[in-house]
């Protein structure tokens, strides 16, 4: 059996995790308020883990109440990070899709006071029941990563947002309620993933609850609230300001590429909990759970001078209760070694730092570096009170260097000092952990098992800082971050990253040769470090070839970019497989590209993918020049009709005028056009004039919640949750003479193979007779949907509704779907 000692350190690893979460942010400034709820925290000694699936899942307000009411340690465990939805701010999908709903879950949990973890388990796409998600999904892998982060984090009472039965919800969300059930025996049991008790222990939760409530009954049934514990969350904290209905719509509004931005309410909102598994309980989550210090030998002394701290506490003067503090911290160092020992001597400095306005800062100048780099690095160190305060050591942890310092800190006086540390040369790349190596559909590859649950990488660089307070010892790790003055928005923060020394990215995702005809391809290679002097090449598939074979690199400052484009021809066989850039520096190659993601509501987040892109040769015919192009709610289709030799315009809605569309072979609207451009609505008449009149007008999914309007097409059709979950579901050709199927490219079964994550989403399941069904599909079990791709002749021209997924397939380079794309584009030609 391993030793408290050893647990200690791992519930140390949990609270990295949480603290690493705020890397990119300006250091903490906590008011009197936020003082007041963590020194009343100190005397809580519960925790609550929320489990779900996605992000998005989680009850906010929830959240909100366990950790600022009950001041319970809530975490929120997202057995995904959302990969597999769809964006509603960009065209990021997939893997970068995962970064930012990962990034807006910990701004949510900043927001509720929640801390945040994860599983490796890849969110694939929509999934009909729980069977077939853990066809994608290694349940053992998935469930060892819940186990491992309940044996870390120790929570009291695990509550899941949904029912382990399975039922009329997506199959990820009924599977995260199975292994949550799962889990709670085997973190418990020894035996199971034994591999982890090296650094934990097993772990007894008291209880499950099922956080339920009537949004899962179908139409017309009645929630039975009669067997269910009854919380009221609606409560209103005078501290914050805001009842918990209120934090928990600013925290869902955190999720703004799935389109949650809520409004806040107030007044009573019960929440309703069904046992599942453990202790019964009728009055309370954590009923019969010892949450004062008597849980833990010798803590009543703590709990004792916290309260005096509490009692004496002066919102105009914080550090009056230093002294106070100082001997709670004394009396908590003498306790024997506990789980709770080390969360609460962590809560206890912050707390302490925090009534001193102790402010700590470790700035670099730049918010990039390579490995072997010397790393300028400023440390602004402030104490804003009468404590007295002496700076004793620096330790900057990223490049093995330490100060010895010496310095009281005098109230407000700054103490801010420079220095130069040389990065050692074999420091990882800030790559996000779990795309550091090549997955599988349904996990992420993570080879550090110690990474396993965080929410992101720890901080690339980190500083420990050493103080004493008034003689007592205390170290504070703060992350190196980069910051600047903006003219217009003030002082910016960002990450700071070690990069490669270049990186290089091609200009397109995907590379579409239609025939035999060669295709330049651009190549932008930047500098990650000064003078860069070496040769880039690209990689081609067998047959291929490149003219010229390479070019010189030549870039002497950091930053700097050059722009090479290579003629490529391809084979003469139809295949699918990808073109690679490489640029060989000191006899080193590298082939990182560089992808920065950019949004007010989060952190600035980098990645290096590979520097590939898909090379799809096929036989493809066309007709027609000119596409105009709605932009619904973000996707990558105009840059895959480019590829095929489209002309492509990007409208705008005053650009939707019958007289301007004339000049197009067809117009497309985005994914959820229909849902996002609320002025779409007095435009449809105009498009549908141009329909009239001989138009092709291609309206991709959309979904039934917050149309713009009913009348999406010139004849009657209704948006279901109809959906094809299932990628190579058979496909049967209902109107196999229709010219959808026939020109200009002769579709067969073979262009359905190879399709990505789904068939197709949102398929209408009524429309008019006008409407041609021309394929249908469905899910193994299921009733075939004929809904995905309706056509109808209206005037001289055709109106298509398509819910088939070309805004994953086309992106993705499968070579079947731009067969169909094309013979829809060109149905009036």
């Amino acid at each position: 059996m391993t030793s408290l000692r050893v647990i200690l350190g791992a519930i140390l690893s949990a609270l990295v995790a949480f603290t690493a979460s705020v890397q990119a942010q300006a250091p903490k400034k906590p008011n009197a308020a936020d003082i007041r709820l963590a020194l009343e925290k100190l005397n809580v000694l519960g925790s609550v883990l929320y489990l779900a699936a996605h992000p998005d899942d989680e009850n906010t307000r929830l959240i909100a109440y366990l950790a600022n009411e009950k001041k319970f340690r809530t975490g929120y465990l997202s057995i995904t990070r959302g990969d597999g939805g769809q964006n509603l701010i960009g065209p990021e999908i997939r893997e970068e899709l995962g970064i930012i709903r990962t990034q807006e879950l910990l701004q949510a949990r900043r927001t509720d006071g929640g801390e945040q973890f994860f599983t490796r388990a890849n969110d694939f796409g929509f999934s009909k029941n729980p069977a077939e998600t853990f066809t994608i999904w290694d349940r053992e892998q998935v469930l060892a990563d819940a186990v491992w982060v309940i044996r870390k984090f120790r929570p009291d009472v695990i509550v899941t947002r949904f029912s382990p039965e399975p039922g009329n919800t997506h199959g990820h969300h009924t599977a995260s309620a199975m292994i949550a059930l799962e889990a709670f025996t085997a973190a418990a049991d020894p035996k199971r993933f034994p591999e982890q008790l090296k650094t934990v222990e097993p772990w007894q939760v008291k209880r499950i609850f099922w956080n339920t409530s009537s949004f899962f009954l179908a139409q017309g049934q009645k929630f039975d609230d009669s067997n269910k514990l009854k919380i009221e969350t609606g409560v209103y904290n005078p501290l914050l300001g805001k009842s918990y209905n209120e934090v928990a719509a600013e925290s869902r509004s955190m999720h703004k590429s799935q389109g949650f931005g809520s409004s806040g309410a107030r007044g009573e909102a019960i929440e309703y909990f069904e046992f599942l598994k453990g202790e019964p309980a009728k009055t309370d989550l954590l009923e019969g759970v010892n949450t004062t210090w008597s849980r833990v030998k010798g803590g009543e002394a703590v709990a004792k001078l916290i309260l005096d701290a509490i009692q004496q506490y002066n919102p105009a003067q914080p550090s009056a209760i230093v002294p106070t503090l100082l001997k709670a911290k004394t009396a908590l160092d003498k306790l024997p070694a506990s789980a709770w020992k080390d969360v609460k001597q962590q809560e206890l400095a912050n707390v302490i730092k925090a009534c001193m306005g102790l402010y700590l800062e470790a700035s670099a100048r730049d918010f990039t570096a390579v490995p072997g780099d010397q790393v300028n690095v400023q440390i602004e160190a402030v104490n804003r009170s009468a404590v007295p305060v002496t700076l004793t050591k620096v330790e900057y942890l990223f490049g093995l260097k330490d100060t010895t310092v010496q310095q009281n800190l005098a109230a407000s006086k700054p103490w801010i000092a420079r220095t130069n540390v040389t990065l050692p040369t074999n420091r990882t790349y800030s790559q996000p952990y779990w795309l550091q190596a090549p997955g599988t559909t349904g996990m992420f590859k993570v080879e550090d098992a110690a990474l396993i649950g965080l929410p992101e990488n720890p901080a690339a660089a980190q500083v420990r800082i050493h103080v004493t307070v008034q003689g007592q010892p205390f170290a504070f790790t703060v992350p190196v971050v980069y910051k600047r003055t903006d003219p217009v928005e003030g002082e910016q923060y960002r990450p700071f990253e070690i990069t490669p020394p270049v990186f290089a990215n091609l200009t397109e995702k995907v590379y579409v040769f239609a025939d035999a005809t060669s295709k330049p391809v651009t190549v932008k290679v930047r500098a990650g470090d000064n003078n860069i002097d070496g040769q880039l090449t690209l990689r081609l598939p067998q047959g291929w070839r490149a003219t010229p074979a390479s070019f010189p690199v030549k870039l002497s400052q950091k930053g700097e970019e050059q722009q090479f484009t290579f003629q490529v021809f391809p084979g003469a066989a139809q295949t699918e497989s990808t073109i690679g850039a490489a640029v060989t520096v000191k006899g080193k190659t590298y082939t990182q590209g560089l992808k920065t993601i950019e949004y007010t509501h989060i952190p600035t987040q980098t990645l290096f993918p590979e520097a590939v892109s898909k090379a799809v040769k096929l036989d493809l015919k066309r007709k027609g020049q000119r596409i105009g192009y709605l932009m619904g709610a973000g996707d990558e289709v105009p840059a895959s009709l480019q590829q095929i030799g489209y002309t492509v315009d990007l409208l705008r809605l005053e650009d939707l005028s019958a007289a301007n569309l004339k000049k197009y072979d067809a117009v497309v609207t985005g994914v959820r056009a229909y849902n996002t451009l609320d002025r779409l609505r007095f435009q449809q008449p105009q498009l549908m004039e141009y329909v009239q009149q001989g138009g092709t007008l291609v309206v991709q999914y959309n979904v039934s919640n917050g149309l713009v309007t009913d009348k999406v097409g010139p004849y009657s059709l209704k948006l279901s949750s109809d959906r094809v979950t299932v990628e190579d579901a058979l496909v049967t050709f209902l109107k196999p003479n229709h010219a959808v199927l026939n020109t200009p490219n002769k579709i067969t079964e073979q262009d359905f193979a190879g399709w990505v994550q789904e068939r197709g989403l949102y398929f209408p399941n009524q429309w008019a007779p006008e409407y041609e069904a021309i394929i249908s599909s469905n899910d193994p079990g299921e009733q075939p949907k004929e809904g995905g791709l309706l056509v109808a002749k209206y005037g001289e021209g055709h109106f298509v509704y398509t819910g088939y997924s070309f805004f994953r397939e086309l992106p993705a380079g499968v070579p079947g779907a731009y067969r169909l794309f094309v013979n829809i584009l060109s149905l009036g030609n």
